[in-house]
């Protein structure tokens, strides 16, 4: 019998793909003998291939729809490796194309959201249903049943370097730039980080040079702080997690990869983010949510911050 070759396509953002993990691993262990490529961004190239899950990856050259040279090479390319089966964890419009895409070449099997496919699950879009809940239900379809979250024990990174006290917490203030209104303040993260220090716990503020501006106005109240702003890889980051007392951030790509990670968080969420859609879950986990997130109070996120540094 020939060998089962098997794409598993997602392109990102960070935290959509750390989310995404838990599934690869369940793919994996559902085709034991098969070939697996994953298609993503070139930026999440060395993720991929981090988790050892995967035998090649294939960077998505996401040509424009109007391109019609680029579309039909690579729906000539992705033909050629005669996939068996396809698994889009992104389920977006994009890869909804790309299933229209490929089928002008061969049909293979496909799990997604596409009306048609092999493998359909329905879902009204946009939902609010958790990633983890409808990655669960779209693999389940395809006979994968068994979806842990995701083991993100691979992700290790030298810490040693940043010579860092033993009792720190990970602050994370940042945000996309595109996104400010997910940012709680830089004035209530600077009490925050007070507060950490009167509990002789370290802050560090973590972040890349998108979030300078807030990282910047925290340290002037806070000058305590640590700032390993862009001095960290995500690898680094997943490392000082498993080390940290506690985490305090808002909704972006780092909070939910330090969450995943095992570190007590408190996850902050406003106008913009989706709690019921994207938080992080787990016993050592406390979501506070307020549609106006800048009307969420310190002493709300202290309390929190206390009752986890005492459950630890």
């Amino acid at each position: 019998m020939p060998q089962e070759n098997i794409l598993v396509i997602k392109l990102g953002a960070l935290g959509d793909f750390i989310y995404a993990i838990g599934p690869m691993q369940a793919i994996k262990r559902h085709h034991k003998t098969a070939s697996i490529t994953l298609l993503t961004r070139s930026s999440f190239a060395e993720l991929g291939n981090a988790t050892k899950l995967f035998n090649n990856i294939l960077i998505d050259p996401e040509p424009k729809f109007w391109q019609l040279k680029g579309l039909y090479e690579f729906g000539s390319k992705i033909n050629s490796l005669q996939f068996n089966r396809i698994y889009d964890l992104q389920t977006s419009d994009r890869t909804g194309f790309y299933y229209k895409l490929f089928s002008l070449f061969r049909k293979p099997e496909w799990s997604g959201i596409v009306p048609g496919c092999s493998h359909y699950h329905h879902y009204e879009r946009p939902t609010l249903k958790h990633t983890q809940d409808r990655h669960r239900e779209q693999l389940a379809i395809a006979g994968i049943k068994d979806v842990g979250n995701p083991d993100l024990s691979f992700m290790t990174g030298e810490t040693d370097l940043f010579g860092l006290p033993l009792n720190f917490a990970l602050i994370v203030p940042g945000s996309s730039p595109k996104m400010k209104v997910k940012r709680w303040s830089s004035e209530n993260f600077a009490y925050i980080a007070s507060a950490l220090i009167s509990n002789k716990i370290t802050p560090v503020l973590i972040g890349g040079q998108d979030d300078l501006d807030i990282i910047n106005a925290i340290q002037e109240r806070c000058p305590q702080t640590i700032n390993l702003i862009g001095k960290t890889t995500i690898f680094q980051i997943s490392s000082l997690a498993r080390k940290a007392k506690v985490c305090i951030g808002n909704d972006t790509g780092p909070m939910h990869l330090i969450a995943l990670s095992g570190c007590p968080t408190i996850a902050l969420f406003g106008l913009g983010s989706f709690p019921d859609k994207a938080s992080p879950r787990g016993e050592r986990i406390k979501v506070l949510a307020n549609e106006k997130l800048l009307e969420l109070t310190v002493s709300e996120v202290e309390k929190a911050m206390t009752n986890l540094l005492k459950a630890d």
